[in-house]
């Protein structure tokens, strides 16, 4: 089986951003509860305000349909969700080719 990646775009109040990055740090310290995700990243865009990413790698399809079901995970991204100001864009995609991650 391939792995899996998903990017997501998240879009916050940027009033908010010392509560988005204590929810979103609350969230990746969750996801050590979940097998087959292997990288589970947020990243603050550099150009636009109340924007942040997340990169996810899921070892393949089976891990990525679990996500996300675990308590603490569940509990982590209600709070994330209720700072949001739009429904996240998110894009699912299948790596081809990378460095330090083996493909």
């Amino acid at each position: 089986m391939s792995k899996v990646s998903l990017i997501a775009k998240l879009q916050t109040n940027p009033e908010q951003s010392d509560e988005v990055e204590a929810a979103l740090a609350a969230t990746c310290a969750a996801a050590e509860e979940e097998a087959g995700l292997e990288i589970y990243s947020a990243h603050k865009d550099s150009g636009e305000e109340g924007i942040y990413w997340f990169f996810e790698l899921y070892e393949d399809g089976e891990a990525l349909g679990v996500h996300g079901q675990g308590e603490g995970m569940k509990a982590a991204m209600a709070a994330l969700g209720s700072l949001l100001t739009a429904p996240p864009t998110i894009s699912i995609a299948s790596p081809v080719a990378a460095k330090g991650l083996e493909v």
